[in-house]
């Protein structure tokens, strides 16, 4: 059975984090952001925390990653919604017996270690959410 914790963050999708970064730690004062370089997922991101949930940032480091597919489609724009579960590979079970798809199989290793794993948006009409566990 699925177990959600909360959001643990909304992930946005950017050509350049420059500006929305800036705007991020100078105007609303979101202080010390986390970059990773997350190379299983051809991205960069840049994580603030607002003590009652994460924004993080997307920036693609290769052409061929879902997120410059993103971007070209649609922009700067949210990515995703990620909800925090208590155990990914019972989400995971629960959600492949009611015949929910994922991408992918088990889940991978995401941004600050988090074990991931996406649900297609077609099950969601559209919206691409994130399951992740704290490892």
């Amino acid at each position: 059975m699925i177990k959600i914790l909360g959001i643990e963050h909304i992930g946005i999708a950017v050509k350049s984090k420059d500006k929305i970064s800036n705007f991020f730690e100078n105007i609303l004062e979101i202080k010390n952001p986390i970059n990773e370089d997350v190379k299983d997922q051809k991205v960069l991101t840049q994580i603030f925390n607002t003590s009652s949930g994460k924004l993080e940032l997307l920036e693609s480091t290769s052409e061929y990653s879902p997120i410059s597919k993103f971007l070209s489609k649609r922009g700067n724009a949210v990515h995703h919604i990620a909800l925090s579960v208590e155990n990914i590979e019972d989400a995971i079970y629960d959600l492949k017996c009611k015949n929910i798809p994922l991408i992918g199989d088990k889940p991978k290793i995401g941004a600050e270690g988090f074990k991931i794993i996406f649900i297609h948006p077609k099950a969601t009409d559209g919206i691409l959410i994130e399951l992740c566990q704290k490892s």
